[in-house]
């Protein structure tokens, strides 16, 4: 079974003890993303988001694994997250973790559909929801998250800053543009 494990964002450039096997293509499905997620240490982190996310390319890798659960497993050790945080879609189980989770819908039928295309038999990838709103009491927009960064201490924000800075080159998002376009004074 050829299953592959779906990266946007800090899975590509630090993997860490993520099993897998050859290196990232560039020709993932396109998915709504945005650094719309606080995360433990404060940053913003890049994760699917439905209402403020904008497509763009992810890359994939394939997956040692011959067992979607396994895939999953690696996943979530690897992100330090539940498995129900991780996405996944099994074409020859004709499962997704649409049925685990409503806002997951979307995605898995632009992944199932990108599984198809390449004649793959699953993909995983992390499910963490945007979060923004819930951390710091302000809707998100760019405007409030790059509030966001500048009242981080500078210590965390240079982290978070890193974080955006080693984003993919192809993950172009409204708070990454802000950010680069005002990186010199952020820091």
């Amino acid at each position: 079974m050829s299953i592959v494990i779906l990266g946007w964002g800090s899975l590509i450039w630090d993997p860490r003890d993520l099993p897998r096997e050859g290196v990232w293509q560039l020709a993932g499905p396109r998915l709504g993303v945005e650094f719309s997620r606080v995360s433990q240490d404060g940053r913003l982190t890049l994760v699917i988001d439905l209402a403020d996310g904008v497509p763009v390319g992810t890359r994939y890798v394939l997956s040692p694994r011959t067992l979607i659960s396994d895939a999953i497993e690696d996943l979530a050790k690897r992100e330090g997250t539940l498995k129900k945080k991780i996405g996944f879609v099994d074409l020859k189980a004709l499962n997704t973790s649409a049925g685990h989770a409503a806002d997951q819908a979307a995605p898995c039928q632009t992944i199932s559909a990108s599984c198809e295309q390449r004649q793959l038999h699953g993909a995983v990838w992390t499910a963490l929801s945007p979060n923004f709103q819930k951390e710091t009491g302000k809707a998100f927009s760019v405007d409030n998250a790059v509030a966001y960064l500048k009242s981080l201490p500078k210590g965390a924000r240079s982290v978070a800053l890193h974080y955006i800075e080693s984003a993919p080159e192809e993950v172009i998002t409204p708070v990454r543009t802000a950010v680069m376009a005002d990186i010199d004074r952020l820091r």
